[in-house]
């Protein structure tokens, strides 16, 4: 997700792709589909009326604020919706505490809802000042800031790089050790700030940030959010258990926003198909037609894969 500016919809979000999600997932009565990243809710409100009759429609996020506003926005839904405040690697629960072997259908869009993005005081994002928070579950785990405050020099540049792909990961990561020496860094404002001083080059500022492709502070702040969030480890959880999520004929659609998601998606759904366990319903990646792109410009890196399961591989 990036720092565009959408725009301004009754759900604070547009849902992404979301013809091409209704697509590749195909619902249809009595299906039973799974939604691991609710957010505002907008593939659900589409997907709702298509399970009509008897399908059940299953939501999970970590951002307890997102679930109370579809519980108090999505009134009567047509068919049974549960929610859950949990990740999407904790799927497998939920669906053992619904007495549900398997779904017909499995979403995951793995970028960030707008209004949090928006909101500066979930520090998500450098165009406005606020806490460096970047929890999506406000209620437990490290803030950024004291992934800041915590971390070694190496270890701060070794995550910038890896969870970033910043070739200034060593630089900024200096930078950050730094500055905390004199005083602890708290908000968006004086880490994005330490970015731009990382990149800085000879000539005014003006005409440095003519150059920049991406903000400096871009692929720092991904870093610090997939930390944070363990993104990339709970996205791992949940490619391992897709075949066990999915029953049979079951379709698993998932949304990546950037290349470290996007690769281990297409790893996953690889080697399900090669295993003969899956086909794709996607052979190279789907992202938004140029309309979608002009509505809403943080879609323009989206990247849709879909599958559909062949066999059961339901295992305890």
């Amino acid at each position: 997700m990036n720092d565009d500016a959408p725009p301004t919809t009754s759900s604070g979000h547009l849902p992404v792709l979301l013809h091409e999600v209704m697509d590749c997932l195909a619902p249809a009565a009595g299906k039973v589909v799974l939604d691991c990243t609710m957010g505002r809710g907008g593939h659900c409100r589409q997907i709702l009326p298509m399970l009509v009759p008897d399908g059940m429609y299953i939501g999970l996020d970590l951002d307890a604020d997102n679930l109370d506003y579809c519980r108090q926005t999505i009134v009567d839904p047509p068919v049974p919706l549960h929610l859950f405040h949990c990740s999407f690697d904790q799927a497998k629960s939920a669906l053992d505490e619904l007495g549900i072997a398997a779904v017909d259908g499995l979403l995951a869009d793995l970028g960030f809802s707008s209004n949090q993005v928006d909101d500066p005081q979930r520090g998500m994002s450098f165009s406005a000042d606020g806490p460096l928070d970047m929890r999506l579950d406000r209620t437990a785990g490290d803030t950024a800031a004291d992934l800041l405050a915590r971390l070694s020099e190496r270890d701060l540049a070794d995550l910038i790089w890896t969870c970033g792909e910043e070739r200034l990961s060593r630089r900024i990561a200096r930078k950050i050790v730094d500055a905390r020496r004199s005083q602890p860094i708290k908000t968006t404002r004086q880490l994005a700030d330490l970015c731009v001083s990382a990149y800085a080059r000879a000539g005014s500022a003006s005409r440095r940030s003519q150059r920049w492709r991406i903000h400096p502070a871009t692929r720092t702040f991904q870093a610090l959010r997939i930390a944070v969030n363990r993104e990339l480890d709970r996205l791992d959880g949940l490619l391992g258990r897709i075949e066990r999520l999915l029953g049979p004929d079951g379709r698993a659609a998932i949304i990546s926003f950037h290349s470290l998601e996007d690769r281990r998606v297409k790893r996953a759904f690889a080697a399900l198909a090669a295993e003969g366990k899956a086909e794709l319903i996607t052979r190279k990646p789907i992202g938004p037609q140029d309309d979608e792109r002009q509505r809403n410009p943080r879609s323009r890196s989206a990247k849709l894969r879909a599958l559909r399961c062949l066999e059961s591989t339901q295992r305890p």
